[in-house]
């Protein structure tokens, strides 16, 4: 069984760790690529990290994108969305459709 992590600004992460999910506070772009190498070394299956902080280590998203395991997944941020995980979305249903159905 796979775990779950988040990985973003303290404000946006917190409360999920009220739900038992792992919780890595990053601000910087170094610091949220390592926890998120870190955590898919550690065997975790799913991956969010926001969108803010997802814009600063596209790189690093984009890597585990081509990957099975881990998923990440863009969430947004407590200061709202950027559209980026939406965007994400909508180019992988296009992909596997052939039209965008979104």
């Amino acid at each position: 069984m796979y775990k779950i992590a988040v990985v973003g600004d303290k404000d946006s992460v917190l409360a999920f760790k009220a739900l038992g999910i792992d919780v890595r506070v990053a601000y910087e772009k170094e610091d949220a690529r390592e926890a998120i190498d870190s955590l898919a070394n550690d065997g975790y299956g799913v991956i969010f990290v926001t969108e803010e902080l997802a814009d600063k280590i596209e790189e690093t998203i984009e890597r585990y994108n081509n990957k099975i395991i881990p998923a990440v997944i863009l969430i947004p941020s407590n200061k709202g969305t950027l559209n980026i995980g939406m965007n994400k979305i909508s180019e992988n249903v296009e992909k596997a459709v052939g039209s965008n159905i979104l």
